[in-house]
């Protein structure tokens, strides 16, 4: 298998796989989405909440918002042997607010300083004069299978990576393919006459250039056993590390089927 990063920044990676399959890169693909961990609110004890926005759906909203986590020093609730919430499974943040204001999530304080709201403008309500909200938010870890909430990535995806044929002789070197190509694939080289391929990994195999085509000179189609990869996070946790941990748990999984068989 070889892996070929593309693009990469803090919440985005972009790489191109090769010497694999669909179940495989498939199987990575689901586990990335709902079966790395990532912090999220789960219990909130609001103690006083004078805004216009039912308790139920202030939980609901602060349970959405991303939470920076640190796998290294924290545990899921159901692997850890303490009675009820403790920094090994989870973290406490407080608001307590008085209007007149919006309240965003920069007003969230969490106990511990490296556990907090990815992002500082996300609104969560609006206090009016005199209005006061006082609760007490507890962040754990959980998986995308049992809620949404959990999920590290906004955007994971695959696809084929794109080849484009031209067969020469068939080619009347009429530039039709690349009228139609929506994306700018192609161009004509009126030196050589013909038409190349200039940014192959941008096509997006929708095939408009071969019905455009009336001489079948053109062919677009995947290459087995390649792909390029999209993984998108939410800023809960880096791309690379929830790359990462997708194949350590599909290892661990390959293990134990490994270890039942035999």
């Amino acid at each position: 298998m070889e892996i070929t990063i593309k693009n990469k920044d803090d919440n985005m990676m972009v790489f191109v796989v090769e010497g694999v399959d669909i179940p495989f890169i498939n199987a990575i693909r689901r586990i990335c989405t709902v079966e790395v961990p990532t912090l999220a609110i789960e219990d909130v004890d609001i103690y006083k909440n004078d805004a216009k926005i039912f308790d139920e759906a202030l939980a609901h909203r602060l349970g959405l918002i991303p939470i920076k986590t640190d796998l290294d020093s924290m545990v899921l609730a159901s692997e850890c042997d303490c009675e009820d919430h403790c920094p090994r499974c989870s973290v406490s943040l407080l608001l307590k607010e008085k209007g007149p204001k919006i309240v965003y999530s920069k007003d969230l304080k969490s106990q511990d300083p490296n556990l907090k709201p990815v992002h500082d403008t996300i609104p969560i309500m609006k206090l009016r004069e005199g209005e006061e909200v006082e609760l007490e938010a507890k962040a754990q870890l959980g998986i995308g299978l049992e809620h949404a909430k959990w999920q590290p990535t906004t955007s994971c995806a695959y696809r084929y990576y794109p080849q484009i044929t031209v067969d020469t002789e068939k080619c009347e070197a009429c530039a039709k393919c690349v009228e139609e190509c929506p994306r700018g694939i192609l161009e004509f080289d009126e030196k050589e006459n013909r038409v190349i391929v200039s940014d192959l990994e941008n096509c997006s195999m929708c095939r408009t250039c071969v019905k455009g085509c009336e001489s079948n000179a053109i062919t677009v189609e995947g290459q087995e056993g390649k792909f390029i990869f999209k993984i998108e996070t939410d800023g809960s946790l880096p791309p690379e590390e929830v790359l990462a941990r997708a194949c350590d748990i599909l290892s661990k999984k390959t293990d134990q089927i490994i270890e039942f068989c035999g």
